[in-house]
């Protein structure tokens, strides 16, 4: 009741602003100069007030919303989904120094062997029009002197639920780097006691970043399925800075013959 009642003083106020300043536009011909000077000083204190929340107003407004799952899905799609690294807001925004295995987020984690680490990372707010996830990844690769380079995303339960040989797994990446380097896509099934495994190079050259696991070629149990996993592994990231604006995934049933 309270905040309705708040909500209806401010109604009335902000109309009794409106009419009061659309008065005083009307007599700017006939006021003394005394009034005209302290009319103009008070729309001036007004006019940087409301300079700054039309600034920050346009700028949030222009973002994607937060927590979006706003997905491109190809047709026949059963299943996609957004990891919550480009979804939510991370708990801890950055991090230096990064250990060789430090998890991100919620289902998200950093492999690598360097013995003197010099990654630093941190989520970024995505302000571009060709973005709809409301952040983006950034990594910056200093000396690196390990051999591997991995970030692995783990699948939520409902990627493995009724998943068949007849399924695709697609993964779509909006990705920027310094400088070239070559980054591998690796989808793990664990099924039982094994785990299958899938390889493809993302086509960093490409205009749609995007890569498809077709499970027909692998040897995966339907009946066993337990999890899926998958690595995004970066080939040479030494001085190099790579930022994922989107990592998104999607399955569907392969076009019957």
């Amino acid at each position: 009741m309270a905040g309705r009642i708040s909500g209806l003083i401010d109604t009335l106020l902000h109309r009794r602003s409106l009419r009061r300043w659309g008065k005083a536009g009307e007599q700017l011909d006939t006021v003394d100069l005394a009034t005209l000077r302290r009319w103009r000083g008070r729309a001036r204190a007004l006019r940087r007030n409301l300079d700054v929340v039309i600034h920050e107003a346009d700028h949030r407004l222009a973002l994607p919303v937060i927590g979006s799952n706003v997905v491109r899905k190809p047709m026949g799609t059963d299943w996609w989904w957004r990891p919550m690294l480009w979804k939510g807001p991370m708990p801890v925004p950055g991090m230096a120094s990064v250990a060789g295995k430090q998890m991100i987020c919620e289902g998200t984690t950093i492999f690598h062997d360097c013995r003197r680490t010099e990654l630093t990372v941190r989520q970024i707010r995505n302000t571009r029009e060709a973005d709809i996830a409301p952040f983006g990844f950034r990594m910056d690769v200093f000396r690196f002197d390990g051999s591997f380079l991995s970030l692995v995303i783990d699948l939520p339960e409902e990627a493995s639920r009724g998943l068949k040989l007849k399924h695709l797994i697609r993964m779509d990446v909006i990705v920027e780097m310094e400088k070239p380097l070559e980054i591998f896509a690796r989808l793990n099934i664990k099924h039982g006691p094994n785990v299958e495994q899938i390889v493809r190079e993302l086509p960093l050259h490409e205009e749609e970043v995007m890569v498809e696991f077709d499970l027909a070629y692998s040897k995966m149990n339907e009946k066993r399925v337990e999890r899926l996993w998958v690595d995004l592994i970066f080939e040479g990231p030494e001085m190099n800075q790579v930022i994922l604006r989107d990592v998104t995934f999607s399955r569907r049933p392969r076009a019957e013959l």
